[in-house]
């Protein structure tokens, strides 16, 4: 029942599961294709769980002294926003240390929390002293009562998607009846979802394996790029290369992700473009204002159900595709503003322009 909420912490997480299906018939799906979607929590995306998470354990664990702790986090940015927004309520200080390619909406999103960000060089290799990580670890050894909660490495932050994220997804499925209208396997059959620290990932799968269905085939969306896809060779012939899209892929592996087949069946690779294109298509199908690692994820789902025909064309089976974030952090971007304003024109802007053109009547 709805209920007034002590604080916005308590609006993390618990997002809708929602039916693509527009986008699925425009690529023949005959499956079930189902987003979940977000950036519907309170701070915009799937980091604010491990945020809570990692703050509320350290509280547990009196590592965060009340009116002294300095909360330091190298982040793509949205870890960072979840931290801003658990340190505004519970009242500890924040440092970022944000590399420069992600958007300036995060930056502005952080200062508006009272964080403090710090910009590092986006080519800095990940154990450089100037990458983001490593200028968080200079901070925290000089800044007195500084603590990284280290979102690579916490082990709270797969646990928070295999407590909650992986928990709701399964609830949603069973708890919607088959019909014959729409036909359901009343369990989750795949999931798809991008890796960063690969936490999101991991923390689900376990959900799924370990309490739902052990036979549910999970499945990692890499960016050309990074070098998380296993096996390695998935990884060669992009490694190095630079990638716009924000929150996924990284040049080294965090050690919350787990590359164990087990966990993770199979991984894709994706590019800019393809993610790009498949963000512009949730947005105009299925009016849901996503950003580019959503766009990741789903074209990584429909590359993979390219090669997965048997499960494509199966009526009732039900792929879930994770949607991280939102477009608010990335509206100025140049791959979303030549999408959303230089595009080119529809019908209806071309029949617009014609009447436009023709000489207004005066009324008689």
């Amino acid at each position: 029942m709805p209920q007034i909420l002590n604080n916005a912490l308590e609006a993390v997480g618990n997002t809708p599961l929602i039916r693509l299906d527009k986008v699925a018939k425009l690529h023949g799906l005959k499956c079930n294709l189902l987003g979940k979607v977000e950036f519907m929590s309170a701070g915009g995306s799937v980091k604010d769980r491990i945020a809570k998470a990692m703050v509320e354990a350290a509280e547990q664990e009196g590592k965060l002294v009340p009116g002294k702790s300095v909360v330091i986090e190298p982040t793509s940015g949205n870890t960072g926003i979840g931290l801003a927004m658990a340190c505004a309520i519970k009242g500890y200080s924040v440092i970022i240390t944000l590399p420069n390619k992600m958007s300036l909406e995060k930056e502005a999103a952080l200062r508006a929390l009272g964080a403090e960000v710090v910009r590092t060089p986006t080519e800095a290799a990940w154990d450089s002293p100037q990458s983001h990580i490593g200028i968080a670890r200079k901070l925290q050894k000089e800044i007195p009562y500084g603590i990284i909660l280290d979102q690579y490495g916490n082990i709270n932050n797969p646990l928070a998607h295999e407590m909650t994220t992986g928990p709701e997804i399964i609830e949603a499925v069973k708890s919607t009846p088959s019909t014959s209208s729409r036909v359901s396997s009343q369990k989750v059959d795949v999931v798809v979802c991008g890796a960063g620290t690969g936490g999101t990932i991991s923390g689900i799968s376990r959900a799924m394996k370990k309490t739902h269905n052990k036979d549910c085939i999970v499945v990692g969306v890499d960016p050309d790029g990074s070098i998380l896809a296993v096996p390695s060779s998935l990884n060669t012939k992009t490694e190095g290369d630079a990638y716009v899209v924000e929150g996924i892929g990284y040049d080294f592996i965090p050690d919350v992700l787990s590359r164990d087949p087990t966990d993770i069946d199979e991984w894709i690779k994706t590019n800019d473009t393809e993610a790009f294109d498949a963000v512009q298509a949730l947005m105009r199908n299925e009016g849901l204002l996503v950003g580019g690692s959503s766009g990741s994820a789903l074209s990584g789902t429909l590359k993979w159900l390219e090669t997965r025909k048997d499960i494509a064309e199966t009526l009732g089976l039900n792929v879930v595709v994770i949607l991280p974030d939102g477009i608010r952090n990335y509206m100025s971007k140049d791959w979303f503003l030549s999408r959303a304003l230089h595009g080119e024109p529809t019908p209806l802007a071309q029949a617009i322009a014609r009447v436009l053109q023709e000489p207004i009547a005066n009324d008689v």
